[in-house]
């Protein structure tokens, strides 16, 4: 499969062509991140290619979305905590200041993560961390990713 997914995140994953998607959720998909030097980084895509914003939403999809970021952060909690015991937290942002549609960021934290990192934003991490091959997404996370997938079902139950 080509990367033309990545070009369309929503689109593919609303056609069945985006492979880092996990599972549909009520109101988007919980995908895990093309990055993963922090283990278990996710994002929440909404499922409408045009809203750039959660007040694009009406208030019942907003609280969807909502409701479904914190499924994800659960789930993210969960499997990070039992795969490593440095696992810290997990950090939620909604920002969209790079990709204009509406997304949230999963990301799990650790204890192993350098001072003064750890407590701040993971985008104060350097440039090159975010394009290292080393931690982009590939095989070597398909045990995470079933995990992952594993716990999103257990919550939706």
């Amino acid at each position: 499969m080509t990367e033309d997914w990545k070009n369309d995140r929503i689109g593919s994953a609303l056609r069945g062509e985006n492979p880092t998607v996990l599972r549909r959720l009520s109101a988007g998909f919980a995908v895990i991140g093309d990055v993963q030097f922090l283990p278990g980084y996710c994002v929440l895509l909404t499922d409408t290619p045009d809203v750039h914003r959660l007040t694009d939403l009406p208030r019942h999809r907003r609280l969807n979305f909502l409701a479904d970021m914190e499924l994800l952060a659960e789930a993210v909690e969960r499997v990070c905590a039992r795969r490593d015991p440095e696992f810290r937290r997990v950090n939620l942002e909604i920002l969209g200041n790079t990709d204009p549609w509406l997304h949230a960021h999963v990301r799990a934290r650790y204890h192993w993560e350098p001072e003064p990192i750890v407590r701040h934003p993971v985008y104060l991490y350097p440039a090159e961390r975010w394009t290292d091959p080393a931690t982009a997404l590939g095989p070597q996370h398909d045990d995470l990713r079933t995990d992952l997938t594993a716990e999103i079902d257990r919550l939706i139950g």
